[in-house]
């Protein structure tokens, strides 16, 4: 039978409608999911909108110290590893060391304590809980005071935990292995809001052995090394959470443990972030690039943070055979008459950025910790395990000796005094001095001591240092 040619168009147009309705009726509704802004990411980053990371918040018969000091960050109030209490340290210990005032078990890792109204505040991983627990601890005696949990799956990587939370008059904000951002009353452990993840919300990967940055709090704002496609660094409104300004990431440089330092230069505030790929400086009020530079970066792990000058200039350090480098930064009209400062600012940026000089492994570095400036010097253990002190150009002074091996252990200034750990746990205190490695006492803190990497902390004449598994608060006062 032949059809009219009128009629093709319609029955073709039948045949549609009855196609279409065999088809809705073969797919299950389920299948029909609206596009998520944020889920169009690599695999691994994308975002898990159903999911929210809760908390459980429990109470201790621990009170807040009345007791006076403070070490309320990373690195101390000024982010310098130095203490300026005006309480004297005792200058000589007896045989069995300063008295241990308390003691506790915690979970693997190497997370150092902040201090500030009386309690301690510590980040710790609950193995058999499998959750990140910030326990808020009385400097008195080290009872809990509250203790806030969240799960998180995490194996065991060369320890677990690793960063120091940064506690204000109002808040305390951690960053946990796994880039979670908490945020909390510090007097209550009450969330102030929901938990961040850094993975999930912001594209950000991991670092190797698990995240060491430490939360840098500035004024009302929290900044993060996001290292994420869409966030190189970012600016959160400490009281609400809400995003406040992202810094654009096209060469998508990741996260690494070094924290995010702040610096004054050329009559604005930036931060300065040691990232995968180099290191960059950012506007304080809108995460702008200032400059950049490609001249540091570790391709294993970068740890140690940015040391920063008044006068512009940085000093970078770490291990895995990178040695130092020393950066100054410049103005553009300071560096437009040198070509090759002017050649290294990238165009649409504001601030030229030169290496000075670098240093040659071990000659003058610090694979784990930042090195400490105090009064025109810097001290560091470097990656042969030796106490060192080195002039501004990069001149040792003075070198501890192949008897006094430190390992990757910490280090701290105050009252004119250097402590600092070994691997096992034996504490050594000596002169802050250009003049020469001048040992004063040593203490063994921890029996059978085991990594004892974590940063110190001290207050009102109480440090606070740990190793792999135990804290332990001296009294290092004079008496």
């Amino acid at each position: 039978m032949k059809l009219h040619p009128k009629l093709i168009p319609a029955l073709s147009g039948l045949a549609s409608v009855v196609a279409l309705v065999f088809w809705l009726r073969a797919s299950p509704a389920g299948e029909f999911k609206p596009r998520v802004p944020g889920t169009d990411r690599p695999p691994g980053t994308e975002v898990d909108v159903a999911r929210k990371v809760e908390g459980k918040l429990t109470k201790g018969e621990g009170m807040a110290s009345k007791l006076a000091g403070s070490w309320p960050r990373f690195r101390g109030a000024r982010l310098d590893n130095i203490s300026r209490e005006d309480a004297p340290l005792a200058r000589s210990w007896p045989k069995e060391g300063p008295p241990v005032l308390w003691r506790l078990d915690v979970g693997e890792g190497y997370a150092g304590a902040a201090v500030r109204g009386g309690c301690v505040y510590l980040l710790d991983y609950d193995r058999k809980a499998q959750a990140d627990a910030l326990r808020c601890l009385s400097l008195a005696d080290g009872k809990k005071v509250w203790r806030f949990s969240y799960p998180v799956k995490i194996k065991r990587n060369h320890g677990m935990s690793r960063t120091v939370p940064t506690v204000t008059d109002k808040f305390v904000v951690t960053f946990g292995p796994k880039c979670h951002v908490a945020c909390l009353d510090a007097k209550t452990g009450e969330p102030a809001w929901p938990i961040l993840d850094l993975v999930k919300d912001h594209g950000a990967t991991v670092p190797q052995w698990y995240a060491g940055q430490c939360p840098l709090v500035d004024g009302d704002k929290l900044i993060l090394g996001v290292g994420g496609p869409e966030a190189l660094l970012m600016a959160v409104e400490l009281e609400t959470g809400k995003v406040l300004w992202k810094t654009p990431n096209p060469e998508r440089w990741t996260m690494t443990h070094s924290s995010v330092v702040p610096m004054d230069f050329a009559d604005r505030r930036s931060y300065v972030y040691a990232a995968s790929k180099g290191v960059v400086g950012v506007n304080a009020e809108d995460g702008k690039v200032l400059w950049k530079t490609t001249d540091w970066k570790i391709s294993i792990a970068t740890v140690p943070s940015p040391v920063v000058f008044e006068d512009g200039r940085i000093f970078l350090t770490g291990g895995y055979n990178a040695g130092s480098v020393m950066l100054q930064l410049k103005g553009v009209r300071d560096s437009v008459a040198e070509a090759s400062a002017a050649e290294r600012r990238t165009p649409g940026e504001e601030i030229a950025v030169e290496t000075r000089y670098r240093l040659k492994p071990k000659e003058f570095d610090s694979p784990q910790h930042t090195p400490i400036l105090y009064d025109g010097s810097l001290y560091a253990v470097r990656s042969d395990g030796q106490l060192a002190c080195a002039d501004l150009g990069g001149k040792v002074l003075w070198e501890s000796g192949s008897a006094n091996l430190f390992g990757l252990g910490p280090y701290m200034i105050a009252d004119g005094l250097i402590f600092v750990m070994n691997d096992k746990g034996v504490l050594t205190m000596a002169e802050a001095t250009p003049v020469g490695y001048k040992p004063l006492g040593q203490a063994a803190v921890f029996e059978r001591g085991h990594d004892a990497w974590g940063p110190m902390a001290l207050a009102g004449g109480r440090l606070i240092v740990r190793d792999l598994t135990r804290v332990a608060c001296l009294d290092v006062k004079k008496q």
